[in-house]
């Protein structure tokens, strides 16, 4: 382990007991469809959010770990993204600190160089907690546009169970904004920190435009991808991205989010909630055995 990542570890607290986990049918009748496979379609606009910190862009960019890298190995850098929400949202104790120390191995080898534009470390508990801050975004940003406003209260109780997208990880339990509007003023003050610029940006492009895919994916789902990307994107992240937005494409957006929402509905859970349950079934197989995690 490199020196900057032992030096944030002795620096950090770690959560070691977290809440009894709800199960994927437990979140389902709470908020129903919230772990719903509509959750791809905002899953561009979510790595684009994460990235936008350029400490964060520019660790994924510089990154040598390339089997973990969604440009050489994109469906298993899936897979690895997915296990890690199934875990943290649904994952035993003991499950959250088995991924924890399988993601340690990768991250060690995630900080920047004399070469680097900003400096930065994947153990960094603050840049971890803006990741999670975006997923914890994702979950209820996606989850309104495509099925329905979710009330403050319910708003509130979704963010508590979700604390462990940051703290499975190195972010403290006392960093997590303490209630909802704590976590709105720490969401409105990381916009402000948010920077792309030509570098990070094209990196950005490839993923929005589907381009470390096969020819005929990107030919069949590319202008599609940039199209839900763009309109999950605050606007002020979409002008960064330099991507057009008017009144025809939100329509269009508009469509599209109708059509899944509704579609959903006609699924059985265990299929809805495929790209969680598949991959927490696949992680606790691996882990039984003895297999790599990640």
């Amino acid at each position: 382990m490199t020196a900057q990542a032992t030096a944030f570890d002795n620096k950090t607290r770690l959560e070691h007991q977290w809440p009894t986990p709800l199960t994927a049918k437990e979140l389902d009748k709470k908020f129903p469809g919230i772990m719903d496979l509509t959750v791809i379609l905002s899953a561009g606009a979510n790595i684009i959010m994460q990235l936008a910190l350029p400490q964060v862009g520019y660790g994924v960019a510089e990154s040598r770990v390339k089997s973990g890298s969604i440009m050489h190995h994109p469906l298993k850098r899936t897979r690895t993204t997915f296990t890690y929400l199934a875990v943290a949202m649904m994952g035993t104790s003991d499950e959250k600190l088995a991924y924890r120390r399988a993601v340690n191995g990768a991250h060690k080898h995630v900080h920047s160089t004399s070469e680097s534009p900003v400096q930065y470390n994947a153990f960094n508990p603050e840049l971890q907690l803006w990741v999670a801050a975006c997923l914890y975004w994702g979950f209820v940003d996606t989850y309104e546009k495509v099925h329905r406003p979710l009330s403050r209260a319910e708003q509130e109780e979704l963010y508590q169970l979700s604390h462990p997208l940051g703290t499975t990880l190195q972010v403290r339990q006392d960093m997590w904004p303490k209630d909802l509007e704590a976590f709105e003023e720490y969401w409105e003050n990381g916009l402000k920190q948010l920077h792309i610029d030509d570098r990070i940006r094209e990196f950005l492009m490839v993923i929005a435009d589907l381009k470390f895919l096969s020819p005929i994916t990107r030919k069949l789902m590319g202008n599609f991808n940039r199209l839900m990307t763009a309109g999950f994107l605050p606007p002020e992240v979409r002008e960064q991205m330099q991507l057009e937005w008017d009144d025809d494409k939100q329509r269009k957006f508009d469509r599209n989010l109708r059509f899944f929402g509704k579609s959903m509905k006609f699924l059985p859970r265990p299929i809805r909630q495929a790209a969680y349950i598949l991959p927490l079934r696949d992680f606790r197989r691996r882990l039984a055995k003895g297999k790599p995690l990640i």
